[in-house]
């Protein structure tokens, strides 16, 4: 028996497939949640935060109602955590590739891998910086938002104390942070 469904579900492939085709240019996700009562930073999610308080890495993360408080929190505090991992690691990938690009080649370059090896080394060590620094309970359905945040003089200062960095690449990452950061900031 043929499936009634097949040229439906054909049909909204090709959908999608040309929508896709058709919005392949800079998107713009909004990225406000729309929940009411909710702080901004839960409608905002994670992102790179450029402000009065400094350049912060803020992480977003959420846990479901599990039916143990304590276990919802942790849940959504390393889910928060998590997020922050993930937005430094880009972060640092675009220094790897900025600091690969500016070194050049010859005999006082490092090789891409090497640089990618130090960097995601110096990216776990910088993760014990992270704090959660707030709570919020909806009380629609009992979901936790937790937000972590590393603030990039923790990771500055985190930098001059490793000591299996090649010293051009920390350099490099301490005179053209923020710069980086600022650009990423904008552009997100």
């Amino acid at each position: 028996m043929p499936n009634p469904y097949k040229p439906l579900k054909t049909g909204l492939i090709y959908s999608l497939a040309l929508l896709m085709l058709g919005c392949s240019s800079k998107t713009t996700v909004e990225s406000d949640l729309g929940m009411s009562h909710a702080p901004d930073w839960v409608n905002e999610g994670t992102q790179y935060l450029n402000d009065k308080d400094g350049r912060l890495f803020h992480g977003v993360g959420q846990a479901p109602n599990l039916g143990d408080n304590s276990l919802q929190v942790s849940t959504a505090d390393n889910r928060a955590r998590a997020e922050v991992a993930r937005i430094l690691s880009s972060f640092m990938n675009i220094v790897s590739t900025d600091f690969t690009e500016a070194s050049g080649s010859g005999k006082d370059a490092l090789s891409q891998q090497a640089v990618s090896r130090q960097i995601k080394n110096f990216t776990k060590i910088n993760l014990t910086g992270v704090k959660i620094i707030g709570h919020w309970k909806n009380k629609k359905d009992g979901s936790v938002f937790s937000i972590a945040e590393l603030d990039m003089k923790n990771v500055k200062n985190t930098l001059a104390s490793v000591k299996e960095m090649n010293q051009d690449l920390s350099r490099y990452i301490l005179q053209h942070g923020n710069n980086i950061f600022d650009k990423v900031a904008q552009e997100k």
